[in-house]
């Protein structure tokens, strides 16, 4: 009876997770450059069918699957095509997004909405006074010209199998573990005047959502039964 409870308990929990899982994507189904976080337990629970058969274990993954493209014509909108990631500089250090949503500060440095440096390959991508952002132009592989001056080249890099391994930050950003480095993006689409959408899926996360909440109310009802039972049991023994 005891190691059923804790099966129970422990499902319970992962359950409660995964909920908060589901409620996080559908937070951000509009957000760009958002990459939902998915997770196998709701999965599991349905191929085994009642939720004690599990330890409760419930690790959620990042799923960096391509979101839409959005048509902006916003010279400063960038949307990446495949993998890959924008670099972000920061005093603690490099963090990684697919939010191409950036603008220029007053030294005329391309950066990101909360005014953090978007790396270019040779340090940050500074436009000459004398142009006018607006004139921008930017090469699928990321090189930025106005006219016929060259001005730098966005650094995109990419993690290959190693994806999951990054750690999510807020803002749609992330950073590495202390053993995981970047890569140069080998061949990387950069396309301006777009916005990557969020890859989260309303219908399917609605579905989770529901999944989750019926196995939660199954669960519960178990342990109301489990403790019947105990209790049917505790006053026979005690006569």
């Amino acid at each position: 009876m005891t190691d059923i409870a804790a099966q129970v308990s422990a499902s319970l929990d992962a359950l409660t997770q995964e909920f908060d899982v589901i409620s996080n994507n559908l937070a951000n189904a509009s957000t760009t450059g958002y990459k939902r976080r998915c997770n196998a337990f709701t999965k599991a629970l349905e191929e085994q069918g009642v939720a004690q058969s599990l330890d409760g274990t419930s690790e959620a993954v990042l799923d960096f699957s391509q979101g839409n493209l959005v048509q902006t014509d916003r010279t400063l909108d960038f949307a990446l095509h495949g993998r890959g990631f924008f670099v972000i500089e920061t005093p603690d250090g490099p963090l990684y997004t697919r939010h191409g949503v950036f603008q220029t500060n007053q030294n005329g440095q391309i950066v990101d909405l909360s005014g953090r440096v978007v790396a270019g390959v040779a340090g940050p991508i500074s436009l000459p006074t004398e142009i006018d952002p607006g004139s921008l132009h930017v090469a699928a592989d990321g090189r930025v010209s106005a006219g016929s001056a060259a001005i730098g080249q966005f650094r995109i890099v990419e993690f290959g199998d190693s994806e999951n391994r990054l750690i999510p930050t807020g803002n749609t950003c992330f950073r590495t573990p202390a053993d995981l480095e970047p890569a140069d993006a080998e061949n990387p689409v950069v396309k301006q005047g777009y916005q990557e959408a969020s890859n989260v899926k309303l219908v399917d996360e609605l579905v989770s959502m529901i999944t989750v909440s019926r196995l939660y109310e199954s669960s519960m009802k178990l342990v109301a039964v489990n403790r019947e039972t105990a209790n049917s049991m505790l006053s026979v023994a005690m006569g």
